[in-house]
């Protein structure tokens, strides 16, 4: 498991035992609070989410459904959020550019299936609480962890995908 990962679920587990802590000793119920800062704040992400990230990086958010690419179409730099839904992108009729391109899937529920032609250099991060991972022929099943793989020619590759995901619950194919 990347540091980073580590650091997020464990700083995790410590705020939602500390809550629990403090709701037993102090009798009081601290959901009727963290809700609301909790909606609060997610919709304050969600606002300055497409500033943090940059120009150069296109957003797709739905809370409910699926997202298909497919045929002639172009790939760029790109994020998308899903609630509960499928992201397959099907690359071997798609325009790739020259150079590394990113893919950022992050979604409570959900599958990515992603089609990508031999010659293009792969290179898939995924985390996630409950994690089925099956990439260029390797098989794993994760528990709140991560999964990295690079391709053998993403180095020398003069095309490259970069896929980042993060799911509770999730299944990735490549």
């Amino acid at each position: 498991m990347k540091k980073e990962g580590r650091m997020l679920i464990g700083a995790l587990l410590i705020i939602f035992g500390l809550m629990f802590l403090l709701e037993n000793l102090l009798d009081i119920n601290m959901w009727t609070f963290c809700w609301p800062v909790g909606l609060i704040l997610l919709g304050a992400w969600l606002i300055l989410r497409p500033q943090m990230i940059g120009s150069n990086m296109a957003i797709q958010q739905k809370l409910l459904g699926d997202i298909h690419r497919s045929g002639a179409w172009q790939v760029t730099n790109e994020e998308f959020w899903i609630g509960v839904g499928d992201v397959d992108l099907d690359m071997l009729n798609a325009d790739i550019p020259d150079g590394e391109t990113k893919l950022r899937v992050f979604g409570f529920v959900g599958d990515v299936e992603m089609l990508v032609p031999s010659n293009v250099g792969i290179s898939a991060n995924c985390m996630g609480g409950i994690m089925d991972v099956k990439v260029m022929g390797k098989k794993q099943t994760n528990f709140l962890s991560t999964f990295h793989l690079v391709s053998d020619d993403y180095l020398t590759a003069e095309r490259k995908v970069l896929l980042e995901t993060n799911f509770f619950v999730g299944e990735i194919k490549i």
